[in-house]
């Protein structure tokens, strides 16, 4: 990905925030100039600090009557030449998915904060939750592709919403970022670089609208800027014709919403590794908030000599199958702890060459190192 370095909006160094204050100022950072949101726990700071902050730096803020409005709004948003984003959680994510669906076929570029919490319903409304995993990936009907990314420390969350923006951008898609209720409400120091990397919109006038690819992105044009331009959730010619009624053209838009992130699957996909260079009895594969207490369970029995080593999942969507295949060869087992009942240690049976043991936790609390170290004792 192609990306260009420009100033901070922030001074550069260190600051103390929380993880809903970093998503924010990493919105502000990758020049976000337009939200929309509605209350809701656990992202209110979210809404709260962006309320405060885009007016700063010439954005617009808007709070919507509901979360469909929200969505909607921040879309319309895009078209009118903005970055735009919006924060929410479960039930309002639920609301949310016509919406995401829409953004996905008039491939709009907008990012999406889940505030994960207990659920289903309104569930643990304060609790601590990863049980959105799937509806991430499968919540909006037809089939589309999406990219999702899962933070587990404030500085990331600072750092993976500037990325959403680039990789929306780039993609021409919405972008989700998975935090928690954990992450959200955790306070930590941040560092903050003088510069950011930020992908350039890509400018064509006179391309189709729903062209291919050039110039290493997907041309975006805005309304008022001279082009004609028809937007529509309906299947279309790269054109924006609506030709629903025609074969040829509901597969072409079909495949490409497939192909432009499968097909650059490398470049999305980050993951990092401990302790997994050699041979291992057990792997520990994590996400989000569990894989801080998973890499301390496993360095406590690295200390013991036990052969355990960690893969990190920072992508969650889309999937990162061959590495989870490459890696999980070295173990014997593998070990899935989430705050859910197997979402992800599901999708790791369906290409891990090992066992795979799903440690499920579903009470609203975060997942503590002393009941994994316990488990790993028990595998091992």
């Amino acid at each position: 990905m192609k990306l260009k370095e420009v100033k901070s909006m922030l001074p550069g160094g260190d600051y103390f925030l929380s993880g809903n204050e970093a998503i924010a100022e990493g919105a502000i950072a990758a020049r976000c100039s337009y939200y929309a949101g509605y209350p809701i726990t656990p992202v209110n700071e979210i809404t709260d600090r962006m309320s405060i902050r885009l007016p700063e730096v010439g954005g617009v803020f808007m709070q919507t009557e509901d979360e469909i409005g929200a969505i909607c709004s921040a879309i319309g948003a895009v078209w009118a030449g903005a970055k735009a984003m919006t924060a929410t959680s479960g039930p309002g994510f639920s609301l949310m998915q016509e919406g995401i669906g829409y953004a996905v076929i008039t491939e709009t570029p907008i990012v999406i904060v889940d505030g994960q919490r207990g659920g289903p319903g309104t569930g643990s409304a304060t609790g601590v939750s990863s049980g959105d995993i799937m509806q991430a990936r499968w919540g909006s009907h037809g089939d589309y592709q999406i990219i999702a990314i899962s933070p587990w420390s404030v500085q990331e969350a600072y750092e993976f919403t500037i990325s959403a923006f680039n990789y929306a951008e780039r993609y021409r898609t919405p972008v989700i970022v998975l935090t928690e209720a954990s992450i959200a409400h955790l306070w930590e120091k941040v560092h903050i670089s003088e510069r950011v990397k930020l992908f350039d919109r890509v400018k064509k006038p006179g391309t189709p609208t729903f062209g291919p690819e050039i110039n290493g992105g997907f041309h975006m044009p805005s309304f008022a800027e001279g082009e004609r331009i028809l937007v529509s959730g309906t299947a279309h010619t790269e054109s924006g014709v609506r030709k629903s009624g025609d074969p040829k053209v509901v597969a072409a838009l079909t495949s490409k919403l497939q192909d432009k992130i499968m097909n650059n699957k490398e470049d999305i996909i980050e993951y990092e590794t401990h302790y997994t260079e050699e041979d291992m009895d057990v792997l520990v594969v994590s996400y989000g908030f569990t894989a801080r207490s998973s890499l301390f369970a496993v360095n406590e029995l690295r200390q013991e000599d036990k052969k355990v080593g960690m893969l990190r999942l920072k992508t969650i969507w889309p999937f990162p199958d061959t590495i989870v295949k490459r890696i999980g060869a070295k173990a014997k087992k593998i070990l899935v702890p989430e705050m859910n009942k197997g979402q992800v240690a599901g999708e790791i049976m369906k290409y891990a060459p090992c066992d795979v043991i799903s440690y499920s936790q579903v009470n609203a609390e975060v997942i503590y190192p002393d009941a994994l170290i316990k488990e790993l004792r028990r595998l091992l």
